[in-house]
């Protein structure tokens, strides 16, 4: 038997390293390949990244419900694979010449393509691990370790593999979906295992959600800061990454040279990341939630305003590595403060709507605009544009959210006062 759980393990494991591997390969280098190889302008190339928000905000709310009546079941999880397994045929054959045919409509299909499998997709595989962990007794967060190891894999391997032929993170990807549809299909989680659970559930007996209690999030004006301060961090994390490997890339006399020392420098800080996952939860739980959302934010302005400055390569790499510090504080904050200021019943639907909502529609919009900015006014007055909005937005969403202890002290105050 343990000889049984420890092989779910690895093959949980295994999901993971798959598909955390295709989404560091596509995402990493995307940005190069739409620049270097589909010869895009930046506008394009937002409209691009525009395009995976826009489909992942239609697709996460459809793929939520069907995943949690499917339980345990793997169709969903099993599309999501088949979607992978043609990335590198699709983008090889289909989305060069969509792009040349027209260029918005290509990027608009290339972006909503791959949102089926990553933007969208990445819902079902973290949804779809993460209960079939907690049925088997696993701790969710070991098995999440080997999603950072691929990313950090993936960044080491994938300068290479870009600089020989830029097609092959795609193939490499498909090749990737391969092994992942291969352990998805070896994986038996039994039919009473999901039973279990529900019948576990049901022996402490909760008062039902009602739509009542779900409008309530919305009349919380914690919801609407988190949103705000999401939108500063998360959001404007993604948008920046998404067209800095071209601007750190132009600090080289040889761009594939430039491409090649980027790589090495992700691969460092998602392994740097990786271990500052590990201390993270005891700083949070010193400083509190908000105070980490917060100073994630800070770091990311940081970061930004500092592209914009101080444009020695060396300088522009210690900037790029302070990410692997902002995002565990932002990961662990987001889930602290949703389970200790919401109602825990719908800490789900909280972060769906607060987090992969709200962060999905500033995508959507400042993808675009960002894009348009840089072939305007260039990079670094962009990112100061850039780090004044996230200023914006992280103080005003920190103004507005309340504290989580101001929460808990109240929240044990009207218990004393039932109990009386």
């Amino acid at each position: 038997m343990n000889n049984l759980k420890q092989l779910k393990f690895w093959n949980f494991g295994g999901m993971y390293f798959f598909y955390f591997m295709i989404w560091a390969l596509i995402f990493g280098f995307l940005p190069f390949w739409l620049h270097k190889t589909a010869h895009l302008d930046t506008s394009i190339s937002g409209l691009v990244f525009s395009a995976m928000a826009v489909t992942a905000l239609v697709l996460e709310p459809i793929y939520g419900v069907v995943q949690d009546k499917l339980g345990l079941k793997k169709y969903l999880f099993g599309f999501v694979v088949l979607c992978l397994l043609f990335v590198g045929p699709f983008v090889q054959f289909a989305f060069i010449p969509l792009l040349q045919m027209n260029a918005i409509f290509g990027a608009i299909v290339g972006g909503a393509y791959l949102s089926l499998c990553l933007n969208g997709g990445v819902g079902v595989v973290e949804a779809y691990i993460e209960r079939s962990t907690r049925v088997n007794n696993y701790e969710y967060g070991h098995v999440r370790l080997f999603g950072s190891i691929a990313g950090g894999t993936a960044a080491f391997i994938g300068g290479i593999m870009f600089v020989q032929n830029p097609f092959s993170i795609f193939w490499a990807s498909t090749c990737s979906a391969i092994l992942l549809g291969v352990l998805l299909w070896a994986l038996r989680v039994n039919k009473e295992d999901d039973g279990g659970v529900k019948s576990a559930a049901a022996k402490v007996e909760e008062p039902p959600v009602t739509k009542k209690s779900m409008m309530n999030v919305f009349k919380n004006k914690s919801f609407w800061g988190l949103c705000l301060i999401i939108i500063g961090s998360a959001t404007m994390f993604d948008v920046f990454d998404q067209q800095f490997p071209n601007y750190f890339a132009s600090f080289f006399g040889d761009q594939s040279e430039g491409e090649l020392v980027f790589s090495r420098i992700t691969s460092v800080q998602i392994f740097m990341e990786a271990g500052f996952m590990v201390i993270t939860p005891w700083f949070i739980n010193k400083i509190g939630a908000k105070n980490g959302l917060i100073i994630a934010g800070i770091i990311l302005f940081v970061r930004v305003l500092g592209s914009a400055f101080l444009t020695e390569v060396w300088m522009l790499s210690f900037w790029r590595l302070l990410a692997a510090i902002e995002m565990p504080l932002m990961l662990i904050s987001i889930m602290k403060y949703i389970t200790s200021v919401f109602d825990v019943r719908l800490s789900a639907t909280v972060y769906m709507l607060a987090f992969n909502f709200a962060k999905q529609i500033g995508i959507t919009i400042f993808s675009s605009l960002m894009g348009v900015l840089y072939g305007a006014i260039g990079f670094q007055s962009s990112y100061v544009v850039m780090s004044i909005i996230i200023l914006a937005f992280v103080i005003a969403g920190g103004l507005i959210m309340a504290s989580e202890k101001t929460h808990s002290q109240k929240a044990k105050q009207l218990g004393q006062e039932l109990a009386s």
